[in-house]
């Protein structure tokens, strides 16, 4: 089942039920009218709403409507808890290395993360609008997953079972202001603004065999002012799965439904060409680049984003369909010109 949510004014906006080919769409009025809504209810929802998405994917559905990716608001567009994690610890690899850093033991054990802000999502097609371009602008192509309740102490595998859905996140980070605040000792906060995520939220079936151990093993691409610059694999290098990651934050508390929990930045690790190490599937956010430039040069030499710059986040099934639809931003000033 893919499901998102249309922009009607309000803070939560309309439910909708998305085709598998993301071509049409149906409100989910009179089942359910909001996306938290069906969360707090998903046993009892759910199963209606995917007989609405059958009876859609059909062609036979007779409010139907073709549906528009500028129109939608984040899937939830506001939630209880929006936790990131750093699962691909080749990632932290590269930008510990590039300032010679090395990488805590612990981390190949225990799951970094950070607990961002949740009132205040963007959707797919909304600017990133940032108040200065010197602060270090960057995207960062993620997963994430939307939760039903999970009990404090779940295992893993428990953890996994509470995954309702799962979309595409662009966790972005104003670079030039993390040194500051991590030297603070407590962590993110306003180098983090607001994130944005995919057009739809699809439930794990619609990936098929994709989805496999808590991990979605298909290609995350980025394409940065038009040009593609990341092709990476996301399944086979996440350190740790969906299922670890909610674990993680569900050790000291009970987790509650409409929580999503990210992936952090979907990261491959080179190969070496002729004695050189290399990237061939390229970089989900401009930090790794600049990480990998300094490694090899000394000095980075890729400059983060501007104002007018663009970026486009989509993930395609084995079919070649995109899967949750692309988030497709601009970079913009405040206030806006």
């Amino acid at each position: 089942m893919k499901l998102a949510t249309y922009k009607d004014g309000s803070r939560d906006g309309q439910l909708v039920v998305v085709s598998r080919d993301l071509s049409m769409a149906h409100h989910a009025t009179g089942i359910a009218d909001r996306m938290q809504q069906l969360l707090d209810d998903w046993g009892f929802m759910a199963p209606q709403l995917e007989d609405l998405y059958t009876t859609l994917n059909h062609g036979k559905a007779r409010h139907a409507f073709a549906f528009e990716p500028v129109r939608c608001m984040a899937p939830l567009p506001r939630a209880y808890q929006w936790a990131d994690g750093s699962a691909y610890i080749n990632h932290v690899e590269l930008v510990r290395a590039a300032r010679q850093s090395e990488v805590p033991q612990s981390f190949y054990t225990d799951p970094l993360m950070y607990q961002g802000g949740s009132d205040d999502f963007l959707g797919p097609c909304d600017p990133i609008v940032c108040p200065n371009e010197d602060f270090g602008i960057d995207f960062e192509a993620e997963l994430a997953v939307v939760t039903g309740d999970v009990s404090m102490s779940a295992s893993p595998e428990q953890a996994l079972e509470g995954v309702r859905l799962l979309m595409l996140a662009n966790d972005v980070s104003l670079r030039q202001l993390v040194p500051g605040e991590l030297a603070k000792g407590f962590g993110f906060f306003q180098s983090k603004p607001a994130t944005a995520f995919s057009p739809v939220a699809v439930t794990p079936d619609e990936l098929g065999e994709a989805w496999a151990g808590g991990r979605v093993h298909l290609t995350m691409q980025a394409t940065w002012n038009g040009r593609k610059v990341g092709m990476c694999e996301a399944g086979p290098e996440m350190t740790f799965h969906f299922g670890q990651l909610v674990a993680h934050i569900c050790k000291t508390r009970n987790v509650r439904a409409g929580s999503i929990i990210g992936s952090g930045t979907v990261s491959n690790q080179g190969v070496e060409v002729n004695g050189r190490m290399e990237w061939p599937k390229g970089y989900s956010c401009i930090a790794e680049k600049r990480a990998i430039e300094t490694i090899q040069d000394g000095a980075p030499s890729t400059a983060y984003m501007r104002y007018g710059d663009t970026i486009r986040i989509e993930m395609k099934g084995r079919d070649g369909q995109s899967v949750f639809g692309a988030i497709d931003q601009v970079v913009a000033p405040f206030p806006p010109t």
